[in-house]
């Protein structure tokens, strides 16, 4: 019993410091860009040895890809968290209305969509194709096959066409708010539901859905964002192994801002 105690202890030790870490190297992407953001920064940030950070990733690289894997994989939960709070945003319009608003919320995500030399720095020379989306293409196509099925999305688009109308208002969003002058810009909560309302016009059937099909469609809703939650949760495992925490504490806390 003490055994397993401690091992866990340990666990637990290194989990809280690799997330420093990755909070460190957050912060001073965001401020310098990926270029001027050195090994010796994250770790006097982080307060700890440079060599302690080669403990966890065996090079700048390996950290940022760490990085991105961990915003996604919180972006995720957090979606997957507020469709079990809030059963009403189960449906197309609202996941994505739930996923622009996490997006807006998250500058790397987004340097990361918009391909920003400022933030990324020469990372945008380099083909910067996620693995966690082409992994997510059949289970999506799969999601729509149900929605058309029962009523929920108009059956003349294809996935093809669906994918296009997401990625177009999803970028574009970031793109267009990024432009805009302070004045003028909505508050992340109102964009996602500016683009939940887009795209609940663009894909809205043409006959409104029986309370039934609703439930169906509720159900496989979260059923598709658990889904992309363990995908990505094992990509994140890829770049964290045994340091990577508990599914329940791998989303930040209510109210937390990151």
């Amino acid at each position: 019993m003490g055994a397993t105690t401690q091992r866990r202890g340990t666990a637990q030790r290194r989990y809280e410091r690799a997330e420093r870490i990755l909070d460190a190297a957050t912060e001073l992407v965001l401020r310098w860009g990926y270029d001027k953001t050195t090994i010796d920064d994250v770790a006097r940030l982080a307060g700890v040895a440079k060599g302690t950070i080669y403990l966890h990733w065996g090079s700048r690289e390996d950290l940022f890809a760490a990085l991105m894997r961990w915003d996604r994989a919180q972006m995720i939960g957090a979606v997957r968290r507020r469709l079990q709070e809030d059963p009403e945003t189960a449906t197309l319009p609202g996941l994505f209305g739930l996923l622009a608003h996490e997006l807006h919320r998250r500058p790397l995500l987004q340097a990361a969509m918009v391909q920003d030399s400022a933030v990324l720095g020469k990372l945008v020379a380099r083909k910067q194709t996620s693995t966690t989306t082409p992994d997510m293409v059949a289970p999506f196509g799969e999601y729509l096959a149900t929605l058309r099925e029962h009523g929920m999305v108009r059956a003349d688009l294809s996935l093809e066409d669906h994918l296009t109308l997401v990625a177009a208002v999803l970028h574009g969003s970031l793109v267009s708010l990024r432009m805009m002058p302070d004045s003028l810009r909505v508050s992340d909560e109102r964009a996602g539901e500016l683009i939940g309302d887009a795209l609940a016009r663009a894909f809205a059937a043409e006959n409104p859905p029986s309370d039934a099909a609703r439930a169906v469609c509720a159900d496989a809703t979260r059923a598709f964002v658990d889904q992309a939650y363990a995908v990505a949760r094992a990509k994140l495992r890829e770049s964290l192994g045994d340091d990577l925490p508990p599914e329940e504490d791998l989303s930040p806390a209510e109210g937390d801002p990151s």
